[in-house]
């Protein structure tokens, strides 16, 4: 018979209270009520309207939670090959946006990871970017060293500071994939199908590439550490979207995108094995701010286009608690 441990790699804790702060899919056993207990969502969830960003951007950079949030470069207006892009970088405290320093190089179209105080980004237009990474540690920018293939558009974004993954993307097409170590970048598997504005989240042993184009397509692939497979599609094929998910690739969202519209409300969750539409976003939008904004259960949908550029952010939610598991 399977147990806990063979199935999760771990062994459920045994503690006198409960964690004060459980994490989603926890599990433990209360040594004082004697019972088993887990932490996860409970019902559907919601979007809400958040504190607007300073300056309304697309394509931009994002990291963090939905409290301590990090967002930088991006346009103004509608990017086109070339665009020069803005420096300008904020911070997020779950209410309001503070500017703070100014990224090194302007940036449109790049890959964001980490947290608001330890954050990586890394390519994108104009082309001298292509290759460039920056590192930020909640003050100041630091350029640090380049990937090894240029390229902008990146289909995907999973990991933190010192251990992500830059996937696919254009200039052109590929499949090819790099992973950082906190301070360099170094190729690894290839995933199936190469795209460009496409969503990632995850982590460097447990990633998720889903959507994008070059064409517009709704596939899904997930990664190991070393191999990618095809999974369940997306209900509606696009690209361009935000995502917002923590941790192994079994829960995430992702929001807005293009097609079916110029900036669509279209709000999906994954659940490890297929997609389902949830609720919409207030303000249907597309080329939000790229990299992982949150968790599954506490998300942000950072500015974008509808299609000019907007300043909106929303909060995505999903209530939780704490259950005492029983059996009969």
């Amino acid at each position: 018979m399977a147990t806990y441990s063979t199935i999760k790699g771990f062994t459920i804790q045994s503690l006198a209270s409960d964690p004060p702060a459980p994490q989603e899919g926890q599990v433990w056993y209360n040594t004082t009520s004697t019972v088993l207990k887990g932490f996860g969502k409970q019902g559907t969830g919601a979007w809400a309207s958040g504190g607007n960003v300073n300056t309304a951007r697309i394509n931009s950079a994002g990291a963090g939670t939905q409290t301590a949030a990090i967002i930088a470069g991006g346009s103004t207006i509608p990017a086109t090959p070339g665009a020069v892009g803005t420096v300008n970088s904020e911070s997020y405290d779950g209410s309001t946006w503070t500017e703070g320093n100014n990224q090194l190089s302007a940036t449109v179209q790049s890959g964001g990871a980490g947290t608001q105080t330890a954050a990586i980004t890394f390519c994108g237009d104009p082309s001298p970017n292509r290759t460039k990474t920056e590192s930020y540690d909640g003050t100041c920018w630091s350029e640090v060293n380049d990937l090894n293939t240029p390229r902008d558009d990146t289909g995907g974004e999973a990991g933190i500071q010192t251990a992500a993954l830059c996937i696919s993307g254009s200039n052109p097409t590929p499949t090819y994939v790099e992973q950082y170590d906190g301070t360099s970048w170094a190729e690894t598997n290839d995933c199936n199908t190469g795209r460009y504005n496409a969503g990632g989240c995850g982590t460097t042993t447990a990633a998720l590439l889903v959507g994008g184009r070059s064409p517009t397509n709704a596939l899904t692939e997930t990664y190991d550490g070393s191999t990618w497979t095809e999974v369940g599609d997306l209900n509606t094929a696009r690209y361009g979207f935000g995502e917002t998910g923590a941790g192994p690739n079994t829960s995430y969202i992702i929001m807005g995108g293009n097609p079916p519209t110029s900036g669509t409300a279209i709000t999906e969750e994954w659940n490890g094995t297929s997609w389902t539409e949830v609720a919409d976003l207030a303000t249907g939008r597309q080329m939000l701010a790229q990299g992982t904004c949150g968790t599954a259960l506490l998300g942000l949908a950072i500015a974008g286009g509808t299609p000019g550029s907007v300043a909106n952010v929303e909060e995505w939610t999903i209530p939780d608690a704490t259950k005492t598991f029983t059996s009969s």
